[in-house]
């Protein structure tokens, strides 16, 4: 017979891992709250749970949660400055949020002790946000000209939303190209080797882009055959198919000649409309149509009756060519 356990022991091990004591080890070993049992089997299994557990919207609360949603997609190259609600540690004079970073590495700590946390990479469990506020409290203490490697997530970790200054607004800077990695113009201008190789080719494949400075987290961008703006938005999914529907039926949802309303792209939670350009069309010329159709999209969605035979057939158009990013 196994043998019992006191009411005692039970309460200790109990408070252990309420308390987020047991630490996380491999799935084979012992586990470390003394039950005799695997890792895996005992409070792994909590654990392997968190991890996989997919949050939708890993982004929502934190200021500009739209603009970090397009860093994460759709942006080749952008930076951001971070303000942690604790202050930056001893020796670590700035944190910003970078789109990539070379070799894809998750964070990088430059010789000069600046934190460089990358956005667009693999995360191990389904909390983006837990995951990079992992790596960034472990690039925070990682030794100066160090890269970080992929950690193994915390299920009980903090997340970004705990770890940043909420209060500070989320300003992206959008690049032409990533001579930001290098950290100023003198080391971009001696840079050689795999290096520059790396930089040359990274700039190449990095498609045009730019930020509208009238209304918030819109993008356009060039390709060789058309332009186009992707716009991520912060409304319910479903009120915003049937407003941008009402628009459409309407002969709305255009940005002007020439300019279409294509479909959209679903991403952590939001949605991110996509409207086709011509190739002569660049971005300042969006910035009053963006900002006149944003007054019209508000209208829309302030309507509350049911959408007309007409506009159930738009918004099923609209819905059949959306795109799930994330």
């Amino acid at each position: 017979m196994a043998k019992k356990r006191t009411p005692t022991q039970d309460r200790g091990r109990t408070a252990r891992h309420e308390e987020g004591t047991v630490p996380v080890v491999g799935a084979r070993e012992p586990c470390p709250c003394g039950s005799g049992r695997r890792y895996k089997a005992c409070h792994g299994r909590a654990a392997a749970e968190a991890v996989t557990e997919l949050v939708r919207r890993p982004f929502e609360g934190l200021p500009g949660e739209c603009d970090w949603v397009a860093l994460r997609e759709l942006v080749p190259a952008a930076t951001a400055e971070l303000t942690p609600k604790d202050g930056l540690p001893e020796g670590v004079p700035s944190l910003t949020l970078a789109t990539v970073l070379p070799m894809a590495w998750p964070a990088l700590r430059r010789e000069s002790g600046e934190v460089l946390l990358g956005l667009q990479n693999d995360t191990a469990s389904g909390d983006i946000s837990r995951d990079l506020a992992g790596t960034l409290r472990a690039a925070l203490q990682a030794a100066p000209g160090q890269p970080v490697e992929a950690l193994r997530p915390d299920p009980s970790g903090p997340r970004l939303q705990d770890l940043l200054d909420l209060s500070v607004p989320f300003v992206p800077s959008v690049h032409t190209g990533f001579e930001f990695w290098l950290g100023g113009e003198q080391e971009v201008a001696n840079a050689t080797g795999e290096v520059a190789a790396s930089l040359e080719r990274a700039n190449e494949a990095a498609l045009p882009t730019e930020r509208l400075t009238g209304v918030d987290a819109a993008y356009w961008c060039a390709t060789p055959e058309k332009n186009h703006l992707r716009w991520v938005m912060p409304h319910p999914e479903e009120a915003l198919l049937d407003a941008l529907a009402r628009l459409h039926a309407a002969g709305a949802s255009s940005l002007g000649e020439d300019t279409r309303l294509v479909g959209s792209f679903r991403a952590h939670g939001l949605v991110v409309p996509v409207w086709d350009l011509p190739v002569s069309v660049l971005a300042a010329e969006m910035e009053k149509p963006a900002a006149a159709f944003g007054e019209r999209l508000g209208d829309a969605l302030a309507v509350g009756t049911p959408l007309t035979a007409q506009e159930r057939k738009a918004r099923s158009g609209l819905a059949n060519r959306q795109v799930t990013l994330s």
